[in-house]
């Protein structure tokens, strides 16, 4: 794989650990702003929300800039968001600096899947925009469980002062290794890039994008507590339980570029149905710790080995012009996160137990299977036309 696309993974590892790493800091959190769990949750669904704002907006305002220039200034944007996170005084004020870093994750993973795509051979696409989402699988695998353990040794603020710098970091690699991208071609314009949204698979692609985050995010919000009250694990445990989350993520995104270069909707299917059985199995092993942990690293894998799929689907679908559904595809995800924690928040304050939580995860695991068996349907259903025409 080209250079230019590890510099992108160092970029995606400082996204995907800001992120993710609220998760778990939320006691920390909530006992330094003096608010309760649910509503520490609510920065993540900020940070979601912002995505799913910013991402089109960005992508609007730079579809006729060159894609290594975005690509700089949005990481830029993800250096002071975070320099903001860290210095704010209040619960208000940093929500306000998690949207501001959020502004520019849709349309730094939006812009850079397609530059990812364009550095290998057609058949290898998948796996590009998977060594992208690496950087993520490696945040969960080392940025999260290391931010979890410094915010909770020297205060939350502390991670994300080490965020701004790995931020700096990545401007750097983007700068000196990422190829200009598109040298010569006619910009593009916001008519053709709409265009694509007449397309029904396009908007299927990305309902299965949101439906299937907020399956992980209706629970795995709540993962520091459900460990912690449920399964009786201390907090120092539950950082190993993050760790072995982000090695299975790892694993499923690798695993997952792969099967969806040679079958990309029988992967997404397949996967999607495993979803749903891991997390309904997750409400009874959450209750022993060796069987919450074996379940917590399979639901990784099971879970980033669609990440790519999804990504690659929405871009195939929308090949004319791909850049906006290629961002809003990283909105609709950020748009699951949101409505996830949204919904585990809203059943845990009518009462929901921890350990029910997974229930909800597995019914919207399953919804998002049958939203893809309908696209998948439609899509032979128009080649069999085609093949009688």
């Amino acid at each position: 794989m080209p250079l230019a696309l590890f510099a992108l993974a160092v970029a995606s590892f400082g996204i995907g650990t800001t992120e993710f790493v609220i998760m778990g800091l939320l006691p920390e959190l909530a006992r330094d702003l003096s608010v309760t769990i649910p509503q520490a949750g609510l920065l993540i669904t900020s940070y979601a929300l912002g995505v799913v704002v910013g991402g089109p907006i960005i992508a609007i305002a730079t579809t006729r800039l060159p894609r290594k220039t975005t690509l700089i200034g949005l990481t830029s944007l993800f250096v002071v968001g975070n320099l903001l996170c860290a210095i704010a005084p209040n619960y208000a004020l940093l929500m306000a600096a998690r949207v501001i870093t959020a502004f520019g994750h849709g349309a730094f993973f939006g812009i850079g899947s397609i530059v990812a795509a364009s550095l290998v051979p057609r058949h290898q696409r998948a796996r590009a925009m998977a060594m992208l989402f690496a950087g993520v699988t490696l945040a969960n695998i080392l940025g999260v469980p290391a931010g979890t353990a410094l915010g909770q040794a020297f205060g939350w603020r502390s991670t994300f002062w080490v965020v701004v710098m790995i931020g700096l970091v990545s401007v750097a690699a983007i700068a000196a290794f990422v190829p200009k991208t598109g040298e010569g071609e006619a910009p593009a314009s916001l008519a053709s890039e709409f265009r694509v949204f007449r397309n029904s698979q396009v908007w299927l692609a990305m309902a299965i994008s949101v439906v299937t985050s907020a399956s992980l995010f209706a629970v795995f919000t709540y993962i520091a507590p459900i460990l912690q009250t449920v399964t009786g694990i201390s907090p120092g445990a539950t950082t190993l339980v993050l760790l072995l989350f982000g090695a299975g993520i790892t694993i499923g995104n690798l695993v997952g570029g792969r099967l969806a270069d040679w079958r990309l909707m029988e992967t997404i299917i397949g996967a999607l149905a495993l979803l749903a059985i891991v997390m309904l199995q997750f409400t009874l092993a959450s209750h022993h710790a060796a069987a919450a942990t074996a379940t917590v690293f399979v639901w990784g894998v099971v879970f980033f080995a669609l990440i790519a799929p999804l990504q690659m689907r929405v871009v195939e679908c929308a090949s004319a012009a791909p850049n906006l559904a290629s961002t809003l595809n990283q909105g609709a995800f950020n748009l699951g996160n949101a409505l996830g924690a949204w919904i585990g928040g809203t059943a845990l304050t009518f009462g929901l137990d921890y350990d029910r939580l997974p229930i909800l995860g597995a019914l919207l695991a399953t919804l998002a299977l049958g939203i893809a068996l309908q696209s998948w349907r439609m899509g032979r259903r128009r080649l069999a036309a085609v093949a009688a025409e």
